[in-house]
């Protein structure tokens, strides 16, 4: 890495990352991803699709109904409506790119049923194929943008300051030097955490490094107890899990136990068609009892072509969807909270973006409506470029410094990871107690005490600030439920904010 770059950074491969960028272009700017750029981010996974208002009788207004509904009281309203009248531009400008998005036999879109979507609204690409398909167009965009460029294998580590202000980003090179990046412009775009918890759809990067950079460079972090667990990731013992696409509930797929029972319906009025949180939480707690889950897809016709994602996934395990349920178990998939934005997508921090799932801007509120997610990124990637635009930025090209030969994570910290991600299970997972997150901050202080890895310290961060978010709020709500807190509370009926140092604070005082 002895090349030059640009003034303004990109962190992050993903959807978010990579259309950020293109918004940018002409102007020069550097991708810097720890994987393949375009093609290993969680949004290449994303099996849905993008959620938009394009039929006839749907409308954005009713769109962000649904998102206000599903987020418990919390969804920022004027912030929503932005994203949803900004949706139909959004799928425009990648139809324009490219996207072969699933279409009716006279050329219109054809959106799919999804939870908690009072329309059919998802704009798909082959059933289960959209996340994929979307970044295969924008990596053909990337590639012929010469403003871009890309460095792969790069692990980010610490965001660097000057009074107040961002001055560059430190991190892992693919040689497993440390080196510094100066920048005056830096944009986040690191996506979640799943892999803060042992089961998750999520890739191994997703381990909420961006969340620790940024708080502990002094961002504020809001909504952090707001983890969404997908209730039908196909449970057979892969990490990441496979995901089963929440369209196949919205296609006439049932959630049984092994005698057949559609327990969801003594749940909730729309049985597997309930909000995400409803629904893990009704399949955790059945096996916890000790059946088993299963999504029964047997009577969608010619399932290995209209969901060949999902099909493949399941044969790989040698299950036939067409004629053997599918086992399930909730997984850690999405995150509601994040590094805090206003609507451009700029944090607390000066010359500090955050965008995709990295950020909270307020969209999802406590539970995030399925596929929202892939919509949020291509708005804020958008309103973020415009932003940066509108700064006046210096213009010199910047060479990145070495700091140190070797960061390496040894046998011990990984150890910690594995720990970490069992007990983040047990304590912060689906149902939560005061007792249980009591005791993951103990161990995050122990865990904390064993590691000198920064990346490692990164991931306690995280879980840090969600676990002190999550004692905080002794309520239910949404993605977040509480045994000991198990209904709602009108004073809790705000988004909350965090820091680091209020997050060190709480656990010092738990250590008492």
């Amino acid at each position: 890495m002895d090349k030059t770059l640009p003034p303004i950074l990109i962190i992050g491969g993903g959807l978010a990352g990579v259309f950020c960028a293109l918004k940018l272009a002409p102007h020069p700017v550097a991708i810097l991803a720890p994987g393949n750029i375009g093609a290993s981010g969680a949004s290449y996974w994303a099996q849905g699709g993008i959620a938009a208002a394009v039929e006839e009788n749907d409308s954005p207004e009713k769109h962000t109904a649904d998102t206000i509904a599903a987020g418990a009281g919390l969804v920022d309203p004027d912030i929503a409506l932005t994203m949803t009248r900004d949706a139909r531009k959004q799928i425009d400008t990648l139809i324009t790119m490219g996207a072969p998005f699933d279409r009716h036999d006279d050329g219109r879109l054809s959106p799919s049923q999804e939870a908690a979507h009072s329309y059919r609204r998802i704009i798909r690409v082959k059933g289960d194929g959209a996340g994929k398909a979307v970044m295969e167009t924008l990596k053909k965009q990337i590639l012929s943008t010469p403003s871009i460029q890309t460095i792969e294998d790069f692990t980010a580590q610490d965001i660097l300051t000057f009074n107040g202000e961002i001055t560059g980003i430190r991190g892992r090179n693919t040689a497993g030097a440390v080196v510094d990046i100066p920048c005056s412009a830096l944009v986040l775009a690191t996506g979640g955490i799943g892999h803060l918890y042992r089961v998750t759809t999520n890739p191994t990067d997703a381990c909420g490094n961006g969340v620790a950079m940024a708080a502990r460079a002094g961002a504020i972090i809001a909504d952090a107890e707001f983890v969404q667990f997908h209730p039908t990731a196909i449970n057979i013992h892969r990490d990441p899990a496979p995901l089963a696409t929440e369209s196949l509930r919205g296609e006439g797929a049932t959630i049984i136990d092994q005698f057949g029972d559609r327990f969801l319906k003594s749940v909730h009025q729309k049985a597997e068609l309930a909000p995400r949180d409803i629904v893990s939480r009704a399949i955790f707690a059945h096996i916890a009892e000790g059946y088993d889950a299963f999504l029964d897809c047997r009577l969608i016709s010619d399932f290995r072509h209209r969901f060949p994602t999902v099909f493949a996934s399941c044969m790989q395990a040698s299950i036939n969807p067409e004629n053997a349920p599918i086992p399930i178990a909730p997984a850690a998939h999405y995150h509601m909270g994040g590094v805090w934005t206003d609507s451009n997508g700029q944090t607390t921090l000066k010359g500090l973006w955050a965008v995709g799932e990295v950020a909270s801007t307020g969209v999802h509120g406590a539970n995030r409506l399925a596929s929202n997610s892939l919509l949020e990124a291509l708005v804020f990637s958008d309103r973020v470029a415009s932003d940066i635009l509108k700064k006046e930025l210096p213009q010199n090209m910047q060479k990145p410094q070495y700091v140190a030969d070797k960061d390496i994570i040894t046998h011990v910290d990984q150890e910690i990871i594995e720990n970490l991600r069992d007990k983040m299970t047990k304590n912060v997972g689906v149902i939560r107690e005061a007792s249980g997150l009591v005791s993951m901050m103990r161990d995050i202080n122990k865990f904390n005490g064993a590691t000198q890895s920064i990346e490692v310290k990164n991931r306690l961060m995280t879980a840090l600030l969600i676990t002190a978010s999550a004692l905080l709020r002794k309520e239910s709500r949404g993605a977040h439920y509480r045994s000991d807190y198990p209904t709602q509370d009108v004073k809790y009926l705000r988004r909350s904010m965090m820091s680091q140092g209020e997050a060190i604070k709480i656990m010092q005082e738990v250590l008492l």
